[in-house]
């Protein structure tokens, strides 16, 4: 007999993501993208669940990663700047049937104006915003509480 299939949460990062520890840390930290999903990695497992991380530079494969895991048992995502206009991404997220949440470390509410409103937050479960790495960390706990009620 096969043991359970643990849960599965899918990290999809963005545009510039694969930069991190680059990137000004002002907004973003010194954290790379590395120790980041090592991080979200840790945190799911510790708490029963796989996972999943992807980052992409291209718009298209986005959309694609998000239309291959929309039967996962939950997904992050941060878009990076795609999350400021990006309807194609926001169109794909409405078809996602599990609880997502849209997370960023820096806060887009005090950023410059263009980045202050997302185009996805209306179709995500949650957003967690200018936290940095912990946000990352909440944001697992509570989809996995989410799936756990």
């Amino acid at each position: 007999m096969s043991a359970p299939q643990r849960p599965r949460l899918v990290v999809i990062h963005g545009v510039n993501l694969d930069l991190l520890g680059e990137r000004p840390a002002e907004h973003y930290g010194t954290v790379t993208l590395a120790q980041l999903e090592s991080l979200i990695a840790t945190e799911a497992a510790g708490l029963g669940w796989d996972c999943i991380c992807l980052q992409t530079n291209h718009e298209g494969q986005f959309v694609e990663y998000l239309h291959e895991h929309r039967g996962a048992d939950a997904l992050l995502v941060n878009p990076g700047a795609w999350t400021h206009y990006s309807y194609a991404i926001r169109d794909a997220l409405e078809l996602v049937r599990c609880p997502a949440a849209e997370v960023h470390l820096s806060d887009i509410a005090s950023r410059e104006e263009w980045r202050r409103h997302s185009v996805i937050s209306a179709v995500v479960t949650f957003t967690i915003s200018g936290k940095g790495t912990t946000g990352y960390v909440e944001a697992v706990r509570r989809l996995v509480e989410m799936i756990g009620q």
